[in-house]
């Protein structure tokens, strides 16, 4: 399975303070906006995402059809054939993507020790 760019989205209680506190890693911010709550702040190929008051808990992410820095790659493999091969291997999804659709969606899994997984698709 190709699952995309790697990314690991942190829940935060202060955006600004986070944001201060990871550029001072070396991160710079990428993509999002403080007024939308989220920010996606990159070190050479590392992506995190920070997020206020969008969900609870930290969740890896993987965006198939990206690269680590969000150019849409040729080929992938689309997040219902993704959705399909877990299911095959009889993992329980949480949130599940339309498989009546194309182009974007996202799906839910948690592993064994219960972290939470966010394969999301955004092309």
């Amino acid at each position: 399975m190709k699952l995309g760019a790697f990314s690991v989205s942190l829940s935060v209680k202060d955006l600004a303070i986070s944001k201060s506190f990871y550029e001072n890693l070396g991160f710079f911010v990428f993509a999002g906006s403080m007024e939308q709550n989220y920010l996606i702040l990159k070190n050479e190929k590392t992506l995190i995402g920070l997020f206020q008051g969008m969900f609870e808990g930290n969740l890896l992410t993987f965006n198939p059809g990206w690269d680590q820095e969000a150019n849409t790659l040729d080929s992938f493999d689309d997040i219902r054939a993704i959705q399909k091969k877990l299911k095959d291997e009889e993992i329980s999804l949480i949130q599940e993507a339309d498989e009546s659709t194309s182009g974007p969606a996202s799906l839910m899994i948690a592993d064994p020790d219960g972290n939470m997984i966010l394969i999301d698709q955004h092309v």
